[in-house]
């Protein structure tokens, strides 16, 4: 148990420390990241006990590992290939099937966004785009749709 405290514990600080994206923000390479600690670090936490010094390291390297591959990514070269482009899946209220099936994206979906944009309709959509970190910008034709909001639950103090 406390080699389960240990780790989690190391885990936490080196994310504090080297990240600050939330969870919606995760980008690609955060999503792999984030795999292979849970594959590596089991050992650390459930193997012999000389295995928790191994798991401290194994943190340090992958959040190094992980933080160098954030900071190749803002070569414009290499964010093509690390970060998939912005793709157009409404133009002018008329669905791109075509982008759709490519991005994995069905009507429903973009019919929930365009809702949680304010807009009543996809026909009033004159631009939906399925963004870089997988959530769907719109931008109504005509009227200014209110802004999307996220919905955060706070929990009472007594």
């Amino acid at each position: 148990m406390l080699r389960g405290v240990v780790i989690y514990g190391a885990l936490l600080l080196a994310l504090r420390l080297f990240g600050k994206r939330e969870v919606g923000q995760f980008t690609l390479y955060d999503l792999v990241f984030i795999l292979l600690v849970a594959n590596a670090l089991q050992p650390a936490i459930t193997g012999p006990d000389t295995s928790l010094v191994g798991g401290l390291i194994l943190i340090v390297a992958l959040i190094l590992t992980n933080w160098a591959v954030g900071r190749l990514a803002d070569v414009p070269q290499l964010h093509r290939f690390l970060a998939p482009p912005p793709a157009t899946i409404v133009k002018d209220g008329v669905y791109q099937r075509r982008t759709m099936r490519r991005e994995g994206v069905d009507a429903e979906e973009v019919e929930m966004a365009a809702r949680e944009h304010g807009v009543k309709d996809v026909k009033d959509v004159e631009r939906a785009v399925l963004e870089e970190d997988g959530s769907i910008s719109i931008v109504a034709s005509g009227a200014t749709p209110r802004p999307k909001r996220g919905v955060r639950f706070n929990r009472r103090q007594n």
